[in-house]
């Protein structure tokens, strides 16, 4: 798909943990499975493990003042890594991480991961860069919230979960994943009620559809034209 820019800011391909990757780092650690709903860490906890994630979908939040979940950085899918910064500077977990489904991974703890790292330079080179991505994802989420009004954000943000969550069908992009308004809410910075009505105004303007729970994006061309 391609890259989509909005003046800026465009959706950035994060480098990929590859099949090779995946097999030293499942022969370093252990495999584990969770429920949907379950609550991997939460703000407070000591960072002292890494988490690559095999199947299923994540989302890191914090709470605000008055208990809201407020979603920061992106949803994690399979393939990716989690967990990373806070675990290598050893602080305590800022945020809360949550299963949207169930899910599959492969978890490492500190010693586990940094003596992976030294045996396996070529991964840390590319830890590096995630890192780093992950770092300007999070600049441009910030100018996202400030300069953007709020179509534009669930525009973009729905462009972003199909380029991680989604899949190619001849009647558009179907979101892999099922998030209810309040969680999609959360992700753009609005209420609930805003978002209901900003996805049934794309709906009428047929730049998506439902199947179910499940959203499709019928015409990327028109959605990101809010982008803006």
């Amino acid at each position: 798909m391609d890259t989509i820019k909005a003046e800026s800011t465009s959706i950035e391909v994060v480098p990929a943990i590859d099949d090779i990757d995946k097999m030293i780092i499942r022969e370093a650690g252990s495999t584990v499975h969770y429920p949907k709903g379950h609550v991997l860490f939460a703000a407070g906890d000591i960072a002292d493990r890494v988490y690559l994630i095999e199947s299923g979908w994540v989302k890191i939040y914090r709470l605000s003042l008055d208990g809201r979940r407020v979603t920061v950085g992106s949803i994690r899918s399979p393939g990716e890594m989690m967990g990373l910064a806070e675990t290598m500077l050893s602080v305590e977990r800022t945020c809360f991480a949550g299963t949207i489904n169930d899910v599959s991974m492969v978890v490492l703890r500190k010693k586990q991961f940094e003596e992976l790292l030294a045996k396996q330079p070529f991964l840390a080179i590319k830890i590096s860069k995630i890192l780093a991505a992950r770092m300007r994802e999070a600049e441009g989420i910030i100018h996202e919230m400030v300069c953007w009004q709020a179509p534009g954000r669930l525009a973009l943000a729905l462009m972003k979960i199909s380029e991680r969550c989604g899949k190619v069908t001849n009647n558009g992009i179907i979101l892999d994943v099922q998030l209810t308004h309040e969680e999609i809410a959360s992700m753009v910075g609005t209420s609930r009620q805003t978002v209901t009505s900003l996805l049934n105004t794309f709906k009428q303007e047929k730049s998506i559809a439902y199947e179910g729970r499940t959203i499709r994006i019928t015409d990327p061309d028109k959605l990101t034209k809010w982008i803006i």
